[in-house]
């Protein structure tokens, strides 16, 4: 290919290399493998390991978890004074598909309950409402036959009733969104195996696979670009669904590995990333790619949610996934929404109930001692004979 038909590379943005700013890493950092799987040839499986040394993290009490050969390990997560370490062994991952946990799967929700937590956390809820403690109290106490001013059973009743019709209600807006969790967990991806790419669902997907995302799709994982359509390595994404922003924004490739091609070449390399964390803005990275340590920035990632625009294709490797992505992590779960109205009425009644409680107490007071002073004179009122439990 002569100069003048050799495309032009244009560079992305300058960010400090690694003698500018050095990374000095910790035991809390993260260790993110980059793997591609090479054609089999003799004596040679069509696998990849990646693995992350614990040597370059000294954690005391490590001990290495190991697998089978035609298995793939799991995750390990260990702590050790607050620090957590990953190992990730990879063994013929087209062979069999296991899931490490729910900081490693890709499966992310947002419901609020599940079949045993339901019930106590649903009346949890409920009663947050004074108004439900304020009847469940009046119930109790007429539960008592000297206190019982109607009947047992009509004390209950309505309190019940409100509560089984809201626990109906919460119940069903849950299975919605369990459905919808569901569904958006079973979507598929395309992820490197056996040197092509193959569609593999959300939950299944796991950290530092490659993955490729087409134009107009939406990122399964944070993942850390490696190559795009545009031979300059540039990409556009919408992060509508993560920041409310519609106006696309850049994406860069960085060119030592925009022109490699993981379908038809090995790639080996090693992310350290810093640990999961919700700052959907910043991301600090180095990647050690044939001998060279390459800096990463906010620009060459892109995160979960976001959709592919005016790009045929980007290739990346996936550093977070599942509940340890940034747009996960944000997520709070469903709110308990409250209404002003309803928040002064808690107010009200917190008033209502310690007036009534004062109210009742002087009562109490006037009657023992109007009861005191009158005690021989009682004989004579029908309905207050108790001059003996006085005496």
């Amino acid at each position: 290919m002569t100069s003048q038909q050799r495309p032009l590379l244009i560079p992305s943005p300058r960010t400090p290399g690694p003698e500018e700013l050095p990374y000095t890493p910790v035991s809390g950092d993260s260790l993110i493998p980059i793997s591609s799987y090479p054609k089999p040839t003799s004596g040679m499986d069509s696998n990849s390991q990646i693995e992350i040394n614990e040597n370059s993290y000294p954690v005391p009490g490590f001990v290495r978890n190991s697998s089978s050969h035609r298995s793939i390990s799991s995750i390990q997560s260990k702590t050790s004074s607050g620090h957590s370490v990953r190992e990730v062994n990879f063994s013929e991952m087209s062979t069999r598909t296991v899931r490490y946990g729910s900081r490693g799967a890709d499966s992310g929700g947002t419901s609020k309950y599940s079949v045993l937590t339901f019930l106590p956390r649903n009346l949890f809820e409920q009663f947050h409402r004074i108004a439900y403690i304020y009847f469940l109290v009046i119930a109790i106490l007429n539960q008592l036959p000297q206190l019982a001013v109607f009947g047992r059973e009509a004390s209950i009743l309505p309190l019940a009733f409100v509560l089984f019709v809201t626990a109906i209600k919460d119940a069903y807006e849950d299975y919605r969104r369990h459905r919808s969790d569901k569904i958006e967990n079973n979507r598929l991806a395309w992820v490197l195996l056996d040197d092509k790419f193959q569609q593999k669902k959300w939950k299944d997907l796991r950290v530092g696979e490659i993955i490729k995302v087409y134009g107009n799709e939406t990122l399964p994982c944070d993942m850390v670009l490696l190559s795009t359509s545009d031979t300059t390595g540039v990409a556009y994404v919408q992060t509508t669904n993560l920041d409310g922003e519609s106006n696309l924004k850049t994406r860069y490739a960085k060119q030592e590995t925009q022109t490699k091609n993981p379908e038809k070449e090995r790639i080996t390399g090693l992310i350290k990333c810093e640990k999961p964390n919700r700052n959907v803005y910043g991301f600090q990275a180095n990647m050690d790619l044939d001998g060279k340590r390459i800096s990463l920035g906010p620009s060459n990632v892109i995160l979960r949610g976001c959709e592919l625009r005016n790009t045929d294709w980007a290739i990346g490797v996936a550093v977070y996934a599942g509940r340890e992505t940034k747009a996960m992590l944000n997520n709070s779960g469903a709110p308990s929404k409250r209404s002003r109205l309803e928040s002064r009425m808690n107010r009200e009644i917190i008033f209502l109930s310690i007036f009534l409680v004062t109210l009742c107490t002087i009562v109490c007071i006037c009657h023992g001692v109007w009861l005191r002073r009158h005690k021989d004179e009682l004989d004579l009122m029908q309905s207050c004979r108790t001059t003996q439990s006085l005496k």
